[in-house]
């Protein structure tokens, strides 16, 4: 098969392209006008040294993002199901050769178990995520997607929405996840440079570089037109990586006229009885960089950054263009219900670096003038795909994301928060409700936050 990802193009490009002071200021103000940037545009903001003009792209990508997605940061929970796997993925304690990994499947009780955990502590949003393993077929993950949107805990504790993080499927087994009713479904390609990915997969079914890469189209032909792309940081050199991704975004517009709704960068982390690949990693400044790279370079695109990071990385990064994150995360199998003191590394696909309850993490994000969202309004109104794209790429929606997520966040506050941190939650909201910019808008949120406050949930634009 042909790949999309023209290697030669992209070296080429690193080597040759050399910005400007000029050169730079009109690419920043191209992006900053909401227009996705080609791979010569951006390899110049990856080729850029010069403290100043990075300090250009960091206020670019602050700007674009606030412009876009205002200040609002969306959370979730990652929940494993099992850890199974045929693959042997060099830097993964899952992969199959670890014996000392513990191995473990959740059963209906214990998914419920986990669910309620999460309900309890306000959670609406997870991400599902599995090994590779026959067992985990699109069956079984259908069933584990209905037990979780099933499972309510107290007044209202419910999951509204459910994305992925599954291997590749064939479209007749997508067609069964569409029509369940997930969320995006995320397949990362780790890394894009060929040679490295037969290096770090050397064997099981994700050894087949073709059938990940284009695992996105077989969704998009089933119907699933909400999809995450990733690469995992540090296998490869981080800036072929960021073109990789640009490459991946272009390729899915110009086929399917649907770019991805989601991308995500994570690092390479310690994981347990596991080695990888030295000589790339990406230090903390040169993550910054690329995370407001690629900012500027997809604008229509959410960002995900995860709890791999530490906190005050995190608090440094959301800065230049992130817009979602999970918080009170726990990768153990089981780990939520079991309310761990500490990490259990022999259960856990890597090591995390933010092991904040939710709570610490809501707090944090409010006392910095940040929106927390639970929204999940998109996915049930069926602003996907094209439809989504249509309000995504001018930045029109920002105009629902905005008072969604100040109805989610006083839901929250509602049923979750303590005194002190509902107090915090309070003045967030009043900041972000003057920040409105549609008196119609304005009008009906201040009557739904009444609404809420008299019992009632689940209001939403």
């Amino acid at each position: 098969m042909r790949s999309f990802i023209d290697e030669e193009k992209i070296e080429k490009l690193l080597r040759e392209v050399r910005p400007d002071k000029v050169r730079v200021r009109e690419i920043i103000q191209k992006a900053i006008s909401k227009k996705r940037l080609e791979p010569e545009e951006t390899a110049a903001l990856l080729n850029v040294e010069d403290k100043a003009h990075l300090e250009e792209i960091f206020s670019g990508a602050k700007k674009l993002k606030q412009d876009v997605y205002g200040n609002r940061i969306v959370l979730f929970a990652p929940l494993y199901i099992g850890n199974d796997c045929t693959n042997d993925c060099v830097y993964c304690a899952f992969r199959k050769s670890n014996r000392e990994a513990v191995r473990k499947t959740l059963s209906g009780n214990e998914l419920i178990k986990e669910i309620k955990t999460l309900e309890a502590q306000g959670h609406k949003r997870l991400i599902l995520v599995f090994g590779e393993h026959p067992r985990y077929n699109a069956d079984f993950i259908a069933e584990c997607v209905k037990l979780s949107y099933a499972t309510k805990y107290g007044k209202g504790g419910e999951i509204r929405r459910v994305n992925i993080n599954a291997a590749p499927m064939a479209v007749e087994e997508y067609r069964k996840l569409k029509k369940i009713g997930i969320g995006t479904y995320q397949v990362f390609q780790e890394t894009y440079h060929r040679k490295t990915y037969e290096k770090c997969h050397p064997s099981g079914k994700k050894a087949d570089f073709f059938w990940r890469l284009y695992s996105l189209d077989r969704a998009q032909e089933a119907g699933l037109d909400d999809v995450g792309i990733g690469a995992l940081f540090g296998l490869y050199d981080w800036k072929f990586e960021v073109l990789g991704l640009l490459a991946h975004a272009i390729y899915l517009e110009e086929k399917f006229r649907v770019g991805p709704h989601t991308i995500s960068f994570p690092r390479v982390k310690p994981a347990h009885n596991t080695r990888f690949p030295k000589g790339h990693e990406v230090s903390d400044e040169d993550f910054k960089k690329l995370v407001a790279i690629l900012r500027l370079s997809v604008p229509y695109a959410g960002l995900i950054l995860t709890a791999r990071e530490r906190p005050e990385i995190r608090k440094e990064v959301i800065e230049v263009g992130v817009s979602q994150i999970d918080a009170g995360s726990r990768i153990e199998l089981g780990g939520y219900s079991d309310q761990l003191d500490e990490q259990q590394i022999d259960r856990e696909q890597f090591q995390l670096g933010d092991t904040r309850s939710l709570a610490e993490v809501m707090c944090e994000l409010m006392g910095n003038n940040y929106t927390p969202s639970f929204c999940t309004a998109c996915y049930r109104l069926g602003r996907t795909g094209e439809h989504f794209m249509e309000f995504a790429v001018p930045g029109f929606i920002h105009n629902y994301c905005m008072p969604n997520a100040i109805l989610t966040l006083k839901e929250y506050l509602e049923d979750y928060a303590s005194n002190g941190d509902k107090e915090i939650g309070e003045d967030a909201i009043n900041k972000a409700v003057q920040e409105l910019n549609s008196k119609s808008v304005l009008k009906e949120t201040l009557a739904r936050l009444k609404r809420i406050e008299q019992g009632e949930r689940d209001l939403y634009f």
